[in-house]
């Protein structure tokens, strides 16, 4: 077998392998061929939060997760961050990071919850007038 752009020689299984980054692993391997997070009726968009579950132990000894599990967990130890965020840390792609967080939530490690939507919340005009009535107080 030759390489394509050399014309050198090319060993058994080096296709898997990229001499700068290691080695290769595609994205439906870590995911086991699922393109959609375990439970149902659950949206993980961009700016959907993420915050580590506060009873979870440790994951070093867990042999029931993934490193790109683990990977997730540890980037949510320090402080809640999006599913965006998540998936540039991690650097994964995003639906990977979303079927990997659909196995963290089944198995209770995390919880995700939506921002408020903009409509929701309060209008900055009432809340300054609402600061001016207590001041005047």
């Amino acid at each position: 077998m030759t390489d394509d752009f050399m014309g050198a020689p090319q060993e058994p299984g080096s296709q898997w392998y990229d001499h700068e980054a290691g080695p290769l692993v595609r994205p439906y391997a870590m995911t086991g061929g699922r393109t959609k997070p375990g439970p149902a009726g659950v949206r993980f968009d961009l700016i959907s939060l993420v915050t580590l579950d506060p009873g979870v132990p440790g994951t070093d000894d867990d042999t029931a997760l993934g490193p790109e599990h683990r990977l997730l967990i540890e980037l949510c130890r320090t402080e809640t961050q999006s599913v965006a965020e998540l998936a540039a840390g991690a650097d994964l792609p995003v639906g990977v990071v979303r079927v990997l967080l659909g196995d963290l939530l089944e198995l209770g490690r995390v919880t995700v919850s939506r921002p408020v939507p903009p409509a929701q919340l309060p209008d900055e005009r009432i809340l300054r007038e609402v600061i001016a009535g207590l001041r005047a107080l």
